[in-house]
């Protein structure tokens, strides 16, 4: 196992336990909300089929599986790192069963949502069938991958994915981000060793390029750049749409937060 691995999963199992750095959300992302109606707009067959199957890779508490799988009647598989946001998620899926009501005392009937929620790394085999997936969300999680492990993951997306599946993708990106750049040259990866089980070294990776050690979380984070989204996934998947945030600059032209894009690609027809 990597070093930056172990330290991603210690950091986030102690940042769901007790959120320091990040607000823990219970809301589905309104990223997500975009995504589902611009995809039901415009792709050739509806995407989210009733019975389909969706896989949520970094899915923390549960926030976007539970509630995209309960409103079309999707199974799906949510994988994370942490075991302590796999156990959140579990008890949400088990809430979200049960009746409630709303503010006006009307009923809400609990829904039965079909899904796994397992931890484990994304750079390992998601142990699904081939061509069974009809939707991948990856949301701010792949970034932790470095370049040999994310083409092996981009492979495995387009493994299980099913011809005219739909991948929400968003990341990092380079491009006109001068918050970025600060980490890229104050903070930058210079490589690791991996260890074993009983911590003897068995290897070493090299440092990459456009990518830093977070200097208060401590782990391997990758920026990528536009080019290097589409050299990645085009060989599997056709990109219909990139759409970056704004770019976050305070009062005194100093940028405070990092720059996104969200993708949204569709997987290649064999």
């Amino acid at each position: 196992m990597s070093k930056s691995t172990s330290q991603s999963k210690t950091f986030w199992n102690k940042e769901y336990s007790d959120p320091k750095h990040l607000t823990m959300s219970a809301e589905a992302a309104s990223d997500l909300l975009t995504f589902e109606k611009w995809v039901t707009r415009n792709a050739e067959w509806f995407p989210f089929p009733k019975d389909g199957f969706v896989v949520d890779v970094g899915c923390g508490n549960g926030r976007n599986i539970i509630p995209l799988c309960g409103e079309y009647g999707m199974k799906g598989l949510g994988i994370d790192i942490s075991g302590t946001a796999t156990e959140q998620a579990k008890k949400v899926l088990a809430h979200a069963a049960k009746d409630s009501t709303d503010e006006d005392g009307n009923l809400i009937k609990g829904k039965n949502i079909d899904i796994e929620f397992r931890t484990q790394s994304i750079s390992e085999p998601f142990g699904l069938e081939d061509q069974s997936v009809d939707v991948v969300l990856d949301m701010m999680t792949s970034h932790y991958l470095r370049k040999a492990d994310r083409e092996k993951y981009v492979q495995e997306l387009a493994r299980i994915m099913k011809p005219y599946g739909w991948l929400f993708f968003k990341t990092f990106i380079v491009e006109g981000e001068l918050h970025i750049k600060r980490l890229l040259q104050e903070y930058p990866d210079r490589g690791e060793v991996i260890t074993d089980e009983k911590g003897n070294i068995i290897g070493n990776l090299p440092a990459e390029e456009n990518s830093y050690i977070h200097p208060k979380i401590g782990v391997y984070e990758h920026v990528f750049s536009e080019s290097e989204i589409v050299d990645l996934y085009t060989p599997y998947f056709v990109i219909h749409k990139m759409l970056k945030s704004y770019k976050h600059i305070d009062k005194n032209g100093k940028a405070f937060k990092r720059r996104t894009v969200s993708v949204y690609m569709e997987r290649k027809r064999d």
